[in-house]
C-alpha cells in the first residue's frame, strides 16, 4: 500500500495553468496601438515635410512672378496704355481699375487721358468707338455700322434664345425684381423653362426672396445682361413708349 502511494506521488504532475486570455487579448491590442501610434507619428512626419516644401516652392514662385519694383505709367505713356489695356480685357475696366494698373498716378490725370482718348476715336469716326458699358469702359463697334455686324454674326452658327425666352427676359428687364408668377400672370404662360435659359446663360440673376405668402425668388437682369446689350444701364433700355410708337 505504502509503495503504492509512494508511486502515485512520485507520478503526480502539477496541473498547468490556465491561460488568462483576457490580460493576453489587452497585451496584444496594446502591441498594435503602439505599432498603430507610431505609423501614424511618421506618416503625419512625413506629410508636414511635405507641407513644408510646398510652401517654400509657392514662396519662391510668388516671389519670382511678383515684379521687382512697382512701374508707373508716364504722361506720355496714358493714353496708348489705357488704349492697350481696354483692347486686352474681356470686361469693361472702371477708372478706379484703370488707375491701380497705371501705378502712381492720379485719378484726375487717368480721367483726362480717357476723355482725350475718347475724343480721339470720336474725331477719326472710325468703326470703333470707347464707350461706358456696365460700369466700366470698352472699345466697342460704333451703332451705325450694326446692319452690317448684324449680317456677319447672322452667317455665323450661334446658340440663339428662342422666343418665349426673350419674351420672359423683356419682362425681367422692365419689371425687376419680379417672381415667376408675377411673369405669369403677364405672359399668361409658364416661364420656368425660360428662367432656367436665361440663369444657365447667364442673363438673370437672383435678387432674394419676397417678403409675401411663399416668398418666392426674384429675379432681375445681370452684369453679362448689360454687356450682352451694350448698354451702361438699365436707364438706357428703350422705354415703353418707344415701343408704342414703333407698333403704330
Amino acid at each position: 500500500m505504502n509503495e503504492e502511494i509512494n508511486g502515485s506521488i512520485e507520478n503526480y504532475e502539477e496541473p498547468a495553468a490556465e491561460l488568462d486570455l483576457a490580460a493576453l487579448e489587452d497585451e496584444l491590442l496594446m502591441i498594435d496601438e503602439t505599432e498603430a501610434q507610431a505609423e501614424h507619428a511618421e506618416a503625419a512626419e512625413l506629410i508636414l515635410g511635405v507641407h513644408d516644401e510646398l510652401a517654400a516652392d509657392e514662396a519662391s514662385l510668388i516671389e519670382v512672378s511678383e515684379p521687382s519694383e512697382e512701374i508707373t505709367a508716364t504722361h506720355e505713356e496714358l493714353k496708348p496704355v489705357i488704349e492697350a489695356l481696354l483692347f486686352v480685357s474681356e470686361e469693361p475696366l472702371p477708372l478706379k481699375q484703370l488707375g491701380k494698373v497705371l501705378g502712381e498716378v492720379p485719378e484726375a490725370d487717368v480721367q483726362a487721358a480717357l476723355e482725350e482718348l475718347v475724343k480721339d476715336y470720336d474725331d477719326r469716326q472710325g468703326g470703333l468707338e470707347i464707350r461706358e458699358v456696365a460700369g466700366g469702359w470698352r472699345i466697342s463697334t460704333r451703332p451705325q455700322h450694326h446692319d452690317f455686324i448684324r449680317k456677319y454674326l447672322k452667317s455665323r452658327p450661334t446658340a440663339k434664345l428662342s422666343l418665349p425666352a426673350l419674351e420672359t427676359l423683356a419682362v425681367i428687364s422692365y419689371k425687376q425684381p419680379i417672381t415667376i408668377p408675377e411673369i405669369l400672370e403677364i405672359r399668361g404662360v409658364s416661364s420656368s423653362s425660360a428662367i432656367k435659359t436665361l440663369l444657365e446663360k447667364r442673363l438673370i440673376v437672383t435678387k432674394g426672396r419676397k417678403e409675401t405668402v411663399g416668398r418666392p425668388m426674384m429675379y432681375g437682369t445681370s452684369k453679362d445682361f448689360l454687356l450682352q446689350f451694350g448698354l451702361k444701364d438699365l436707364t438706357e433700355l428703350p422705354s415703353i413708349e418707344d415701343f408704342e410708337d414703333l407698333a403704330q
